[in-house]
């Protein structure tokens, strides 16, 4: 199993972060391991290693078959399922690295920095590509957003990775953050929703 995931795809959240609303000509991927996934409500564990630790809520895709060089027109037949998920960040260790020039996969790829929802049957929305997603921390929506507003589209992401790499069955992607991320302390309590449908719950520890 690949996780992939997608950073600067939302222009709001590229402003929040660099302070303008960039737009990149391609979109920018990056990969995390497989022990980075967090499922079944299992608590995430904030690491000590770090001073600052982001969520970053995104919907989800999950590949249903084998696939190389898709084209966009074919890219909606390759996943079957969406939720949502959090790519947890150290963000201080982002800021670091790329301010150094370094690759940032530290910050973004370890144990647990990828927790993911229940899945939902694509076919239950009318358009994956219009589907408002938000996180509630403590009980507060801190973070909303509509895939509608993604620079680039959920199939154009996935004939673009395809390129690059052969995807397979049980592959996820991670499609990106929209505005609004921020820290997590221990004994938070997240909750993830498609709309107004509960699909991830657990705790920070």
């Amino acid at each position: 199993m690949k996780i992939f995931a997608v950073g600067m795809n939302y222009a709001l959240h590229n402003k929040e972060l660099d302070g303008t609303l960039y737009i990149p000509e391609e979109p920018v991927i990056f990969t995390k391991a497989d022990s980075a996934l967090l499922k079944d409500h299992k608590p995430f564990f904030v690491p000590d290693w770090c001073d600052q630790v982001d969520y970053e809520t995104e919907i989800v895709v999950r590949i249903c078959r084998l696939g190389k060089a898709i084209p966009e027109r074919f890219a909606h037949r390759y996943y079957d399922a969406v939720t949502v998920g959090i790519d947890f960040t150290a963000r201080d260790w982002q800021r670091r690295f790329r301010q150094e020039g370094k690759p940032w996969e530290l910050s973004k790829g370890f144990d647990g920095s990828a927790a993911i929802g229940e899945w939902i049957p694509k076919e239950r929305f009318r358009d994956v590509q219009a589907l408002p997603f938000h996180l509630d921390i403590n009980g507060k929506t801190v973070q909303e957003g509509c895939t509608a507003d993604m620079l680039f589209s959920i199939d154009a992401l996935i004939a673009y990775i395809s390129r690059f790499f052969t995807l397979k069955t049980g592959d996820l992607l991670y499609t990106g953050t929209p505005v609004g991320v921020g820290p997590v302390h221990i004994d938070d309590h997240l909750e993830g929703y498609i709309d107004q449908l509960k699909v991830l719950e657990f705790n920070c520890k």
